[in-house]
């Protein structure tokens, strides 16, 4: 996503970028490390091998994480998170501990 589309309002700007639950899930299992596109999907579950391609390239066009094809047979790809997707761990911790008290709350 370009700067000059990204709108004026930054929690706006953090949605545009991760809104979508699948991303959040991705960003939530490449944090500890990279991971094949097979380990992605297994460790995010009921997501559509398509929705999650779509998902993942357009993340690696926002910056967020970075594609390796390894030239071999069969192919072998690997997703990591630049500096700007760990960026959001803060994000994704406080989710977590908000999630976890609205839990308790009305369990």
């Amino acid at each position: 996503m370009e700067a000059k589309t990204l709108p004026a309002c930054p929690v706006e700007t953090t949605l545009a970028l991760i809104s979508d639950k699948w991303k959040v899930l991705i960003i939530r299992d490449l944090l500890p490390g990279t991971k094949r596109f097979g380990e992605l999907k297994k460790s995010i579950g009921s997501v559509s091998q398509k929705v999650l391609t779509s998902q993942l390239r357009q993340m690696e066009e926002s910056g967020l994480l970075i594609r390796t094809v390894f030239p071999e047979v069969p192919p072998r790809v690997e997703y990591t998170l630049t500096e700007l997707g760990h960026s959001l761990k803060p994000v994704l911790d406080a989710m977590q501990h908000w999630g976890e008290e609205y839990k308790t709350k009305n369990a």
